[in-house]
């Protein structure tokens, strides 16, 4: 049996690997956020508070607003769309649950911004989707989906979709259906079954399910650029212009802060729920 002082030397390389790529970066982008811009480049090593109060100017908090009301749309339809998918694949026999996972994995063979750029051959005037609908008589002219709100929701939800499904999956899978045939028996309705029986027991697939797709969500810019053009600007938008095209680094590190938190607040929020008594006593 390995002892404590045995096992130091493996653990030395994670600690380095933390302390260069993790904690170090982390550190330097919060007293970046401290600092000041200076020329077009340069930045002045002044502790200052000004970047943070450029946040609290209208524009900008209409930006966090927006992330946030973005993440809240898209982590709902992933919700309502990905629980029962994880939950129903969970009861498919395992020839079929292997097919299912399998149709589910073959997208992420391909690159992301390809099949992102997919979607606008779906959603562009004339596309596919105006084809189908028109031959269909739903519409008489066509819809002008891309470049718009509902198509960013839908790239959001198409890109998120899987992290639920596999999340609730993972819940289901581990559900004593036994029980819930046990509430049957005894006169439960299946959806009296499913609400005292099933949800409750697959409630923390479905809250690593929802903040596996609520924080991603709020970064996840370039799914706006390519779906929503200009007229989508989320937080991850703002910091990509502030590096790349207006070089304010101290202003992106600060926006880079204040979305971390943001996040963390999310994840304590989460731990707290999935550690409350309530929530023990349902499981």
């Amino acid at each position: 049996m390995m002892t404590k002082k045995q096992g130091l030397p493996a653990l030395v390389p994670m600690y380095l690997f933390t302390l260069a790529f993790v904690l170090g970066p982390l550190i330097y982008m919060i007293a970046l956020s401290f600092m000041r811009r200076q020329g077009s480049w340069g930045i002045e090593a002044v502790f200052s508070l000004q970047n943070y109060k450029r946040i609290l100017e209208p524009v900008y908090l209409e930006t966090f607003k927006q992330s946030v009301k973005l993440a809240l749309i898209s982590t709902f339809a992933v919700l309502i769309t990905g629980y029962p998918f994880g939950y129903f694949m969970a009861k498919l026999e395992p020839k079929w649950r292997n097919r299912v996972m399998i149709l589910l994995i073959i997208p992420f063979w391909t690159s992301a911004l390809m099949r992102l750029y997919g979607w606008i051959i779906v959603f562009r005037a004339n596309g596919i989707l105006d084809f189908i609908l028109m031959k269909l008589h739903i519409t008489n002219e066509p819809l002008r989906l891309l470049y718009s709100y509902p198509a960013v929701i839908t790239g959001m939800i198409y890109s998120l979709l899987p992290f639920m499904i596999y999340s609730v999956f993972a819940s289901a899978e581990k559900l004593d259906w036994g029980l819930v045939e046990a509430a049957r028996i005894m006169g439960a309705s299946r959806v009296q079954a499913f609400l005292s029986i099933s949800l409750p027991l697959t409630m923390p697939g479905l809250f690593s399910g929802v903040i596996l797709t609520f924080i991603p969500s709020m970064g996840l810019y370039f799914i706006a650029d390519i779906l929503g053009g200009n007229k989508v600007i989320l937080v991850g938008n703002l910091i990509r212009d502030q590096l790349m095209n207006v070089h304010d680094w101290p202003f992106a590190a600060a926006l880079s802060v204040v979305l971390m938190i943001l996040t963390s607040l999310f994840l304590y929020l989460y731990r707290m729920i999935t550690r409350s008594g309530e929530l023990e006593g349902l499981i």
